[in-house]
């Protein structure tokens, strides 16, 4: 037990992660199709502020500014030549915050997909997959990070891949799916089926989960699907904010600094062990959610209808495992908050 997340996963029975990234970057003045991790460069205290941000909101795991950080990604900024420099970049700053914050924070190197589709539905070998991670985790590594954090993936393929780029780079990490598309990712995974995965990788995560998707609702829908797996791997849970709505030119998450406290608490009584946020998720959010894991009290595991009750309704009737029984009887209510 020599990271710093086992270390931290063998005192607690819950952790905090932390919220958006990109909702708090456009919030600073970034522009729209301009690539974050350029900050790292040219804004670094901006990104210092970012990090701080969800230190000071009580979070336990940060992640950096380089979600977007591989060579696939940045090729669409002709920066595909800065991945190990702005990667460096994003780690260094975030250690700093971290290493100032009094108490054990730890850093997560965010590794988002390729954005390119994986063979034989599309042009990217695995082999080509596992470089472009392994040159991301490596940049990373170099800034100090304490572990790889792979998010919103969709395909398996992909998974392995960043699972086999973080062994090559002698990193520990961690990996989400974003199962955005009813019930399933875009790649069709279930929650099963990434529960089963991990349980194959030969490189293993120290915990899995899901980030993104549709809605708390939803992905708190999804938790229960990897604690019904009866897997022994801490769970992670990054909901959005709400839903997301298009007003007076930009996209506002309706989810309130509330909705995401009780989402919080019902987060860890459906089994997740690792609790954050996403899009959406602010600073305001995170220090609910904190207050809330705090103070109220271990609850049983919740029922789809005590969720939708609480959270509002999910986004489609099934939970994409195909199972006529629970998840895909679930009724569809107004959103409360």
């Amino acid at each position: 037990m020599t990271d710093a997340l086992s270390r931290l996963l063998a005192e607690r029975d819950w952790l905090m992660a932390d919220g958006a990234t990109g909702t708090t970057l456009f919030n600073m003045g970034l522009s729209s199709g301009e690539a974050p991790e350029f900050w790292n460069a040219d804004e670094p205290d901006k990104i210092r502020a970012l990090y701080r941000g969800s230190v000071e909101a009580g979070s336990d795991i940060f992640l950096t500014n380089s979600f977007g950080g591989n060579a696939s990604r940045l090729r669409l900024h002709e920066a595909q030549d800065r991945v190990h420099e702005l990667n460096r970049l994003a780690g260094a700053l975030a250690r700093e915050v971290a290493d100032a914050a009094g108490r054990p924070v730890v850093v997560a190197g965010s590794v988002g997909p390729t954005g390119e589709i994986m063979e034989p539905m599309g042009p990217l070998s695995y082999t080509r997959a596992v470089e472009i991670f392994h040159e991301q985790a490596e940049g990373l590594k170099e800034g100090g990070v304490d572990l790889l954090w792979v998010e919103t993936i969709s395909a398996p393929d992909e998974y392995r891949a960043a699972a086999e780029a973080a062994k090559l780079a002698g990193m520990p990490w961690c990996g989400t799916m974003s199962f955005d598309t009813a019930g399933r990712t875009m790649m069709g995974m279930t929650s099963a089926g990434l529960a089963e995965l991990v349980e194959k990788l030969p490189h293993k995560p120290l915990a899995f989960g899901a980030n993104c998707g549709v809605g708390a609702s939803d992905l708190l829908r999804t938790v229960l699907g990897f604690a019904a797996a009866g897997t022994e791997w801490p769970i992670i849970a990054k909901g959005n904010a709400g839903i997301p709505k298009y007003v007076d030119g930009h996209i506002h998450y309706d989810g309130t600094p509330e909705l995401m406290a009780d989402y919080a608490v019902l987060a860890r009584d459906c089994g997740a062990t690792i609790i954050g946020g996403c899009c959406g998720t602010t600073p305001e959010h995170l220090q609910a959610m904190r207050a809330a894991l705090e103070t109220r009290p271990r609850g049983p595991r919740p029922s789809l209808d005590e969720i939708t009750d609480r959270l509002g309704g999910f986004s489609s009737a099934s939970d994409g495992t195909g199972d006529g029984e629970g998840p895909t009887r679930a009724p569809r209510r107004r959103r409360r908050g």
